[in-house]
């Protein structure tokens, strides 16, 4: 499975489509924590597909439910494409709009702002459609208004963009929800904005998101691998949600034990009965389990990157990473940031400490 999300990107081939069910399940922790989260907001869904998208789907069939204010979903032209996945709808090509020569060459774009049906409710039946002057490339003139027009932006973008596409995000300053590899977690053009409590993880990473529609071109391989209702899935268990919307999980803090009682219990053999190592580079000790941090220690600790699955701003500070780039603030040049014990590499760590 990893090795499918890792051609993909090599070979920019980025048709991978979010399951409803794993949106749905994403934003109702946001929609727990604050109701109004998209009240009066206008949500644009980019890198979309709009009629084939769960994620157009979802925001149009609760737009009332939400408070959105409009929603804007747009597609990237056919011809555009690599992989040739959706075929035209009958929706296009019933329409009146419907233009031989735009279909495969020109992006679409959906809105969604009013009742145009007459039936009492705004939903997905009232979205209004037409072409794109352009491909639907989200670097584009035409996309980039839309992005400034909008207060949100939710979306499973291009892996292979995924750099580009988050810093045409950061630029406009607008909040955000994108799905990403979970080592993006360490891009020098990610780690700083996790650093500065800019941009945080979702709710859920990894197993939490359940599969990813793909292409009949997809091989599916692994045990995870399935067709449910015609639909081919695949799980890659290496994904999260990057966000800086505020979500309740992040403010829970880690029930964690004592040193001494994480050496005398720990549930993982190379901790209990073990004594917590320290790095060769420099001083601080490696934490090799999220839930082996121990709660009475006040130095730097070196904790795996999915600890930030269950970081706490008000709990621990990130002060580093493994990386020159994630060098802490004031720390010589001349320390190797590549962490080793005992002349052994180890692999990417944060370097975290906690809050006093």
């Amino acid at each position: 499975m990893r090795e499918n999300r890792h051609s993909a990107k090599a070979a920019k081939n980025d048709e991978f489509y979010t399951q409803y069910s794993d949106i749905q399940k994403e934003l109702n922790a946001y929609l727990e924590f604050n109701p109004d989260t998209f009240k009066d907001k206008v949500v644009l869904l980019p890198c979309d597909d709009p009629e084939w998208s769960n994620f157009t789907r979802f925001f149009a069939q609760n737009f009332e439910t939400l408070g959105l204010k409009k929603l804007i979903s747009t597609s990237y032209a056919g011809a555009s494409k690599i992989v040739q996945f959706q075929k035209l709808s009958l929706l296009e090509k019933n329409s009146p709009q419907f233009d031989e020569n735009k279909t495969n060459t020109h992006g679409k774009i959906f809105t969604l702002e009013k009742d145009i049906n007459s039936s009492g409710k705004v939903d997905i039946n009232d979205l209004e459609w037409s072409y794109l002057e352009c491909d639907g490339d989200f670097r584009s003139d035409e996309v980039k208004a839309l992005r400034d027009e909008s207060d949100i932006i939710i979306t499973n973008p291009p892996f292979s963009l995924f750099r580009e596409f988050l810093a045409w995000i950061v630029e406009a300053e607008k909040q955000f929800l994108i799905i990403g590899n979970i080592n993006c977690i360490t891009y020098k053009e990610v780690f700083p904005l996790i650093k500065a409590n800019k941009v945080w993880l979702g709710n859920g990473m990894g197993r939490w998101i359940s599969g990813f529609i793909v292409p009949p071109e997809y091989s599916l391989y692994g045990t995870e691998a399935r067709v449910e209702d015609g639909q081919r899935i695949v799980s890659t268990n290496n994904c999260l949600w990057l966000t800086n919307l505020d979500h309740g999980r992040r403010h829970q803090p880690l029930e964690l034990m004592t040193m001494a009682d994480n050496i005398k219990y720990s549930r993982h053999k190379s901790v209990k009965g073990n004594e917590y190592k320290k790095y060769d580079n420099f001083d601080a000790i490696d934490i090799p389990f999220t839930d082996s941090i121990p709660s009475d220690y006040d130095g730097i600790m070196g904790v795996p990157i999915t600890f930030l699955d269950k970081y706490n701003p008000e709990q621990f500070e990130i002060i580093g990473c493994s990386y020159d780039y994630g060098r802490p603030v004031g720390w010589d040049k001349s320390i190797n940031m590549s962490v080793k014990i005992g002349g052994r590499g180890v692999y990417k760590r944060l370097l975290i400490q906690k809050r006093r």
